[in-house]
């Protein structure tokens, strides 16, 4: 069986989750989705604005409910997978595939993540960091911070596909001093200290969900290693608001399995997946359920 991965806020565009909404199964999603949520999303996600779609308070709320959509139809086809990861706000949508959060609690989290983190004041942005290794970058932005303008590694997403995250007046510096630095269109600088406004309301609404152990692995990105532990798995949860996505170790435990499933709309996991050895289809594209169905069968 493959992993799941599932993706996160930067990955919304304006027609997301067009074809899942003609499956009965990712159609349910949605429609509970706009029932249970405090505004629909289907129509933001179908017709724009872009500026209101890509907003943190929209952009976490839209990509879990095509994440969610995409699990459906995978669910309803019989795909399950052996492991699970999400992306950022995408571990949410993972924690709900392996069975420890209810679709109704998911939704309520990342509504409320979504409002935490939006609310957030301060001037911080991310900027990708291209062509060099974790550590090098850590000792360019340590370079780069100063006392009040902190920048950190945000995301591993790769090798030589790092993002930092912080003050810009710090990215601003590290610019200056890295060969190829590409900066980001985000609201704010996440996984970085500036989220430390939104930990408290954030950690309070995850102690008060109620989770059940999951039904196999989960990967969180805070410590980038498979695990069932309940308890593991909420203090990551809360952790990951401030702390750093581990991804290109999380794709460390998807290359046994030999191949992974990107589920959601979207194909950016799965170029990182590809950029690590590890074969991964997208839900994005809609033959995916199909062609899993005949490897399956072989």
């Amino acid at each position: 069986m493959p992993a799941f991965l599932f993706p996160g806020q930067g990955t919304v565009r304006v027609g997301m989750g067009g074809w899942l909404r003609r499956a009965a199964a990712a159609k349910q999603v949605f429609d509970a989705a706009d029932d249970l949520l405090s505004e629909p999303i289907s129509p933001l996600c179908a017709k724009g604005p872009l500026d209101r779609l890509v907003a943190t308070e929209h952009a976490q709320r839209a990509v879990t409910v095509c994440n969610l959509a995409a699990l459906a139809v995978l669910r309803a086809e019989g795909h399950e997978p052996e492991l699970v990861a999400g992306h950022s706000v995408g571990e949410l949508s993972a924690l709900h595939a392996a069975g420890a959060l209810d679709l109704e609690q998911t939704l309520r989290l990342v509504e409320t993540r979504s409002r935490l983190m939006a609310e957030v004041g301060g001037s911080g942005g991310m900027s990708a960091v291209m062509g060099l290794p974790v550590p090098e970058v850590e000792a360019l932005a340590a370079a780069a911070e100063r006392d009040g303008e902190p920048l950190v590694v945000g995301l591993e997403n790769a090798l030589g596909h790092v993002v930092v995250s912080g003050a810009f007046p710090a990215l601003e510096r590290l610019a200056r001093l890295a060969p190829k630095v590409v900066p980001l269109k985000v609201g704010n600088a996440f996984h970085s200290p500036f989220m430390r406004e939104a930990l408290p309301g954030w950690e309070r609404a995850v102690r008060a969900a109620p989770m059940r152990e999951p039904r196999f692995p989960v990967v969180p990105n805070l410590t980038a290693q498979p695990t069932t532990d309940l308890a593991v798995l909420r203090e990551a949860l809360i952790g990951q608001l401030t702390g750093r996505v581990r991804w290109t170790e999380t794709m460390t435990h998807a290359l046994p399995l030999g191949m992974c499933v990107e589920v959601g709309d979207s194909k950016v996991l799965a170029g990182l997946a590809r950029a690590a050895g590890v074969r991964c289809l997208s839900m994005a594209d809609p033959t995916t359920p199909r062609r899993l169905a005949r490897e399956r069968a072989t």
